[in-house]
């Protein structure tokens, strides 16, 4: 617990700065560096596809994704020609996986090929949203709701759960999990959000607020967050391992550290885009 405290107390003032100081080009260069290790960690740390050639293709792919959201962000092509580029890398990759498919069509199972097309498109993609957000007016302001919302809900569930916990959530896939401590996130989530709204209207200008979109985000949130969470959860025991790998002491890899922002980072795109909580 102890080494999972100090990693947050090291990484968080490191991603905040990263966040707020880098170019939106900064910030998509390191989220596509870090999809191409969840590339890696899906498919060859898992068991699921250990083929250097089937992971190789996984991570461009994934990197070429997380960029295509920083051109989209920063309208630096037209839309046509963005989704002409999405649609000929689509086919592209696919074409890469088939003909690996087809050519061990006797040891390779169609569930790698699954695989592969989550940490080549699918996880990128969701993850991308940072991205995107990032490349938004006010930016890098918007980027952080997600870690906001992933983090204080992880993290509230976490003590509320140790402390009040009783009643299993998913005693199957998460065993530590508990009823309280996903209701105890939400709660602390709503006003961590509403928390942050204030703190954007007090101290960064933004002129128009809304408390009660922020408590709307902060419940979502909350529900998000378990769900990704849990998702990348049932594929660990499913394949048997504690975490995807060790780049956080504590914490795990890639996956492990980023499995509920996989939902929240879109959650948030949408509700930015639908009902923003906060406008300059």
């Amino acid at each position: 617990m102890l080494i999972r405290i100090l990693t947050a107390v090291v990484g968080l003032p490191l991603l905040l700065a990263v966040v707020l100081l880098l170019p939106p080009i900064g910030t998509a260069i390191l989220f596509a560096l870090a999809c191409m290790i969840a590339a890696y960690e899906m498919l060859w740390r898992t068991g699921l596809w250990k083929n250097k050639r089937a992971v190789t293709y996984a991570a461009v792919m994934s990197a070429a994704t997380v960029m295509w959201s920083w051109l989209k962000a920063c309208h630096i092509l037209s839309g046509e020609t963005l989704w002409l580029c999405a649609l000929i890398g689509l086919f592209v990759y696919f074409s890469l996986l088939f003909c690996e498919l087809l050519a061990g069509h006797a040891e390779v199972k169609f569930t790698s090929m699954c695989a592969a097309l989550f940490a080549g498109f699918v996880y990128p993609f969701l993850i991308g949203s940072l991205v995107r957000m990032r490349g938004m007016d006010g930016g890098e302001y918007y980027i952080l709701v997600a870690f906001v919302l992933s983090m204080v809900a992880d993290s509230g569930a976490y003590f509320v759960g140790r402390s009040l916990g009783k009643h299993k959530l998913a005693p199957v896939v998460s065993p530590k999990k508990t009823v309280e401590g996903a209701v105890g996130g939400m709660i602390i989530n709503i006003f961590g959000m509403m928390l942050y709204t204030f703190i954007l209207s007090k101290c960064f200008g933004f002129a128009q607020v809304n408390y009660l979109y922020a408590a709307i985000y902060g419940v979502l949130g909350a529900v998000a967050s378990i769900i990704g969470d849990l998702t990348l959860s049932v594929v660990k025991r499913q394949v048997g391992i504690k975490d995807y790998g060790n780049l956080f002491p504590g914490h795990g890899g890639i996956l492990d550290r980023f499995d509920s922002t996989m939902m929240v980072a879109p959650l948030a795109e949408i509700l930015i885009l639908l009902i923003p909580f906060a406008v300059k």
